[in-house]
C-alpha cells in the first residue's frame, strides 16, 4: 500500500522527463497560482534526475538502437474505458509479449540502470490501486506507453494532463495527427521506437504488446513504422464509455494538472474528442494490411474472453498460444466476479451521447436510448 494518495501527490509524473522535454513542454505555458509549488517541486526533481538520462542514452545506442525487431508489435486500440486494460492484461500473460511497465512510464530514461532503487521508492509512495476503477497498480504491471511518451517528447496528447485548457489543441495535433508537423511526427516515431526496443529488452519478450488509446488515432503512422503490425480494435457501448471516461479524466487529471479546469470543461472536451478519434480511426484503418485487424465489441469479448482471445490468436496468426493458453485461462478465471462500476444513464448523459456520438452508436449497432 503506497503512503500517498493520488490527490496528495506533491509532484506529478513529469519528474521522470528529460530536461529538454520538460523545458519544451512547459515553455510559455501558464501555471496557475495554486499549482506553482507542485510545478517547482516537479521541476527540481526532474532537473536532478535528468542528469542521469545520458547514461541510458549511451547504453541504448550501444545495445539496442540498431537491433532489428523480431516481430512487429500487436496494438490494442479503442477509446478510453473501452476495455483495453482487461484485454491488455490477458495478452500480457503470454511471456512472448513484451510490454511497457508502470515504472517505465514514469522513468523512461532510467530503464537500463537504477531500476531496483527507483522501483523500491515507487512501491513505498505510489497508491496500490488506480483511483478510477480500483485495478491493481504496481511498478511492473503493463501500462499504456503514452505516459512514457510525455516524458520523452512534447509531441504527446497526454500533455493535456498537465495543461488541460489546451486539451483540444493537443487533440488535433497529437491524438489524431491532423495538425501535426512532419518534424513532430518523426520525433514521435523515433521516441516510440525507443520505447518498444527498451520494453523488449526490459521484459524479455520477442513481440511488443501495446495498449494505448491515443494510438487509435495514429494508425497510419504506426503502419509506416511497422508494416506487418497487428491490431485489435475494441468497441463498447458509448453511454457506458462516456460515463466512465468522464470519471476517469476528472479523477486522473487532479494530481497531475498545473492549471485549473472545471469538471464541465473536462466533460465537454471528452465529448468533442471522441468523434475526432472515431473519425481518425475510421479513415486510417484502411492502411492496415488485410488480415492484420480484429475488431470486436467489448461486451462480446467479455462474454467469453477465453474463446475470443483464442480466436484473435488464430485470425491474426499470433505466435505463442499453446505455450500461454494455461496462463491466459487462469487469469481470466481469476477475474470472474470482478465488480465493475455500474452507471445509471441520466437524461442529460443520453442527450449528450446521442447528439455527439450518435454515429458510433449506429455504426456499431448499439441501441439508442
Amino acid at each position: 500500500m503506497g503512503l500517498l494518495k493520488f490527490e496528495n501527490l506533491p509532484a506529478n509524473t513529469l519528474i521522470g522527463a528529460d530536461w529538454k522535454t520538460f523545458k519544451r513542454m512547459t515553455e510559455g505555458k501558464e501555471i496557475d497560482k495554486g499549482y506553482r509549488t507542485k510545478y517547482y517541486f516537479t521541476k527540481s526533481i526532474c532537473r536532478l534526475l535528468s542528469l542521469m538520462a545520458p547514461i541510458q542514452e549511451r547504453r541504448y545506442q550501444k545495445l539496442l538502437a540498431d537491433k532489428p525487431l523480431e516481430h512487429d508489435p500487436l496494438f490494442i486500440l479503442g477509446h478510453w474505458r473501452s476495455g483495453t486494460t482487461f484485454v491488455h492484461n490477458i495478452f500480457a500473460q503470454d511471456e512472448h509479449f513484451a510490454h511497457t511497465t508502470t515504472y517505465q512510464t514514469v522513468f523512461p530514461h532510467m530503464m537500463m540502470f537504477g531500476q531496483p532503487f527507483f522501483k523500491f521508492m515507487m512501491n513505498i509512495f505510489i497508491p496500490s490501486q488506480r483511483p478510477t476503477d480500483k485495478m491493481e497498480l504496481t511498478p511492473d504491471l503493463p501500462q499504456e506507453e503514452e505516459f512514457a511518451l510525455t516524458n520523452m517528447t512534447p509531441c504527446s496528447y497526454y500533455d493535456f494532463w498537465f495543461f488541460p485548457r489546451q486539451m483540444m489543441e493537443f487533440c488535433d495535433r497529437y491524438l489524431t495527427f491532423e495538425n501535426i508537423t512532419e518534424a513532430e511526427k518523426r520525433e514521435f516515431q523515433e521516441q516510440f521506437m525507443k520505447i518498444v526496443k527498451i520494453s523488449l529488452w526490459n521484459t524479455g519478450g520477442t513481440q511488443y504488446l501495446s495498449k494505448n488509446p491515443p494510438h487509435t488515432g495514429h494508425v497510419k503512422a504506426l503502419v509506416e513504422m511497422f508494416p506487418n503490425a497487428k491490431f485489435i480494435y475494441l468497441m463498447r457501448n458509448p453511454y457506458t464509455v462516456f460515463e466512465s471516461t468522464r470519471s476517469f479524466f476528472t479523477q486522473t487529471i487532479a494530481p497531475l494538472k498545473l492549471q485549473d479546469i472545471s469538471d464541465d470543461e473536462i466533460e465537454m472536451n471528452a465529448i468533442h474528442a471522441y468523434p475526432r478519434l472515431y473519425k481518425a480511426y475510421q479513415e486510417q484503418k484502411q492502411f492496415i494490411p488485410e488480415g492484420n485487424l480484429y475488431e470486436v465489441k467489448f461486451e462480446e469479448f467479455e462474454r467469453d474472453a477465453y474463446a475470443t482471445t483464442k480466436d484473435i490468436y488464430a485470425k491474426l496468426q499470433l505466435p505463442g498460444w499453446e505455450e500461454s493458453e494455461e496462463a491466459i485461462r487462469a487469469y481470466i478465471e481469476s477475474k470472474k466476479g470482478y465488480k465493475k462500476n455500474q452507471y445509471e444513464y441520466k437524461p442529460r448523459t443520453i442527450q449528450l451521447v446521442n447528439d455527439h456520438w450518435g454515429q458510433a452508436i449506429d455504426d456499431w449497432g448499439y441501441e439508442r436510448l
